[in-house]
C-alpha cells in the first residue's frame, strides 16, 4: 500500500491504494509509520517527500473498515493509526514535503498540513470533511489549520466542509505553492532535491524552533534561538557554508 524509493537524498513515500483514493486502513497506517521510521534513521535520506499515485492524495479514514463488526473504537484508531504518523512527521529531524496530487480530505488533509512544506497540483483540493458525517477534525487539523489561515477561516472550513482548490489554499497561506498539473511532479521533486542538498542539520534545528514557537513566549523563544544557533555554528555544514562563501564557490553540504 506504500511505494518507497530513495534517490538523490530524498526518501519518497507514495501512497498506493488508488482504487480507494488512498483511504487509510490499518495496514496502510502501519506501513506509513514504518517508512517514516526508516526515513528518520537512514542517513542517506536527507529530505522526505510524501505523495500518492492516481488522482487522489488521501481520502482520510476508510469508513468501511472503521465501521466493520469488531472494529476498534474510533479513539483507538486515532491513537494507534493517526497520531503516531503526525508525531513522527513533526519530530522527524529532516524536512518533510507533502506533494498533494489530488483531493486531500479529512485526515488526508491533516496528513498534508502537518508536513513542513505543502505543495499541490492546480487541480487538487482540500476538504475538512469531518463535519459531513458528524465528527470533529482530528490528526492535528485543529492545531495546524488555524495556525496557517487563522481561526475564522479554519472554523468556516471545518464547519462547512467547503472544498478549497489548491490555488485558493496557496493564496490564504494554507499551503506553500500551487503548481500546474503539467509541472507538478517535476517541480515538487525539484523542491525535495533542493532541500536534500541544503544544510539539513540546520534545517532540523529550524524545524524544532518552529514546533515550539506557538507555545513559547518571546523570551523563551529568543533563548531557544540562541541555543540552536550555537549548535548550528558547531556543525560541519556551517564551516562549509562560510568557506564556500569566502572562496566564491557552491557549498557541498553533508547534513552534519
Amino acid at each position: 500500500m506504500i511505494l518507497f524509493e530513495i534517490k538523490d537524498g530524498v526518501g519518497k513515500i507514495c501512497l498506493n491504494r488508488p482504487e480507494k483514493f488512498h483511504s487509510v486502513v490499518k495496514d496502510l497506517a502501519f506501513e506509513l509509520q514504518s517508512k517514516l521510521n526508516e526515513c528518520a534513521t537512514n542517513n542517506d535520506i536527507r529530505a522526505v517527500l510524501i505523495t500518492a499515485t492516481g488522482k487522489a492524495f488521501c481520502a482520510g479514514q476508510d469508513l468501511a473498515e472503521a465501521t466493520a463488526p469488531n472494529a476498534p473504537n474510533i479513539g483507538e484508531i486515532i491513537h494507534k493509526h493517526y497520531n503516531p504518523i503526525i508525531n513522527k512527521i513533526r519530530n522527524l529531524e529532516k524536512p518533510v514535503i507533502a506533494a498533494v496530487n489530488g483531493v486531500a480530505a479529512g485526515a488526508g488533509a491533516s496528513l498534508a498540513l502537518c508536513c513542513d512544506i505543502v505543495v499541490a497540483k492546480e487541480s487538487a483540493s482540500f476538504i475538512q470533511a469531518f463535519s459531513m458525517i458528524g465528527l470533529v477534525p482530528d490528526s492535528g487539523a485543529t492545531y495546524f489549520l488555524p495556525r496557517s489561515v487563522g481561526t475564522q477561516k479554519a472554523a468556516a472550513l471545518m464547519m462547512t466542509a467547503e472544498p478549497i482548490k489548491s490555488k485558493e489554499a496557496a493564496e490564504m497561506g494554507m499551503i506553500f505553492k500551487c503548481y500546474s498539473d503539467d509541472e507538478f511532479e517535476k517541480k515538487s521533486w525539484k523542491l525535495a532535491c533542493k532541500l536534500a542538498k541544503m544544510p539539513t542539520k540546520g534545517l532540523a534545528f529550524t524545524k524544532k524552533l518552529l514546533n515550539s514557537s506557538f507555545s513559547n513566549n518571546l523570551e523563551q523563544q529568543l533563548k531557544l534561538e540562541k541555543k540552536y544557533q550555537i549548535m548550528a555554528a558547531e556543525t560541519e555544514d556551517f564551516s562549509e557554508g562560510v568557506n564556500a562563501f569566502l572562496e566564491k564557490r557552491k557549498p557541498n553540504f553533508k547534513g552534519k
